[in-house]
């Protein structure tokens, strides 16, 4: 099966079929009846050495890897290998990823007592102290990214989406090579969850190569800047705009960031003096 193949396999379990009323019209309404393809949005609960730590909302498509990328982007996990087995179940009210972890990361995560329930538009719900909120960025190489390459990886982006082709109600995320190709792609109806998800996807395959970069169909806020910084990620470009924060965690990571990015025009927020300016 060709990778894109198993995207739409992935789009296919993640849909449901709904009737609705379609209205035309602006004179002289009539309605006509139609079967219409939903994004479907579970209640995914990560269960760490069966201890319930989190519940999110989510597409429940590449849970596995979903569960494996949060864990690292929330600093959970340091290493994939820290992560022994997982395990995605049916329970009666949503799904369930457990997860075993090694007991020095479980101790350190008893020790954070973060509840971060329902988290899909927000990053810091449930977060307990102020102290929590900003937590400390990791230090990142920005690759040298070319104009070109971005607007070619945007060029192509809807092609890689078919969930968002079929419901119109989710986010992706993409890994780029340094040319603009698109070798990775994951859908959900949650930005923060569609990154994550990316995230788990590179790590099974060895991490994130020191030229690419992360395309995401959302904005750039301090979070979704702060979870590519942890998996190693060196550039992240938004198709929309980037905040204050996002911008100043990029310069404290040396991470490059982009943001805008529409066919013919982005714009660059952050580019590290270390990273050479690519032309084109």
């Amino acid at each position: 099966m060709s990778a894109g193949d198993d995207a739409r396999v992935q789009a296919a379990t993640a849909v449901a079929r709904h009737p609705v009323e379609v209205q035309r019209g602006s004179n002289g309404w009539y309605t006509d009846a139609q079967q219409d393809l939903l994004a479907l949005e579970v209640p995914v609960a990560l269960v760490y050495n069966g201890i319930s730590h989190a519940v999110m909302m989510a597409t429940p498509a590449d849970l596995e890897e979903f569960a494996l990328g949060f864990s690292l982007s929330e600093g959970i996990l340091a290493h994939p290998h820290e992560c022994y087995d997982l395990e995605v179940r049916e329970e009666a009210r949503g799904l369930a990823v457990r997860l075993t972890i090694s007991s020095q990361r479980l101790a350190a995560l008893k020790a954070r007592r973060r509840n971060l329930a329902g988290r899909t538009g927000c990053g810091l719900c449930g977060t307990e102290a102020l102290e929590q909120a900003i937590r400390p960025i990791p230090e990142v190489t920005a690759p040298p990214l070319s104009g070109a390459a971005i607007q070619r990886a945007l060029a192509a982006l809807c092609d890689h989406q078919p969930l968002q082709a079929s419901t119109g109600a989710t986010h992706a995320a993409a890994w780029c090579d340094a040319g603009g190709r698109i070798q990775l792609t994951r859908e959900d109806v949650g930005r923060h969850n569609a990154l994550d998800k990316l995230i788990g996807a590179l790590a099974r395959r060895g991490g994130p190569s020191t030229d690419g970069f992360a395309l995401v169909s959302s904005r750039a806020s301090y979070e979704m800047v702060h979870k590519c910084a942890s998996a190693g990620i060196g550039a992240l470009v938004a198709v929309s705009a980037a905040t204050a924060l996002a911008v100043a965690q990029a310069q404290q990571a040396g991470l490059l960031l982009a943001g805008f990015a529409r066919p013919g025009r982005h714009l660059i927020y952050h580019r590290p003096v270390t990273a050479t300016r690519a032309q084109g």
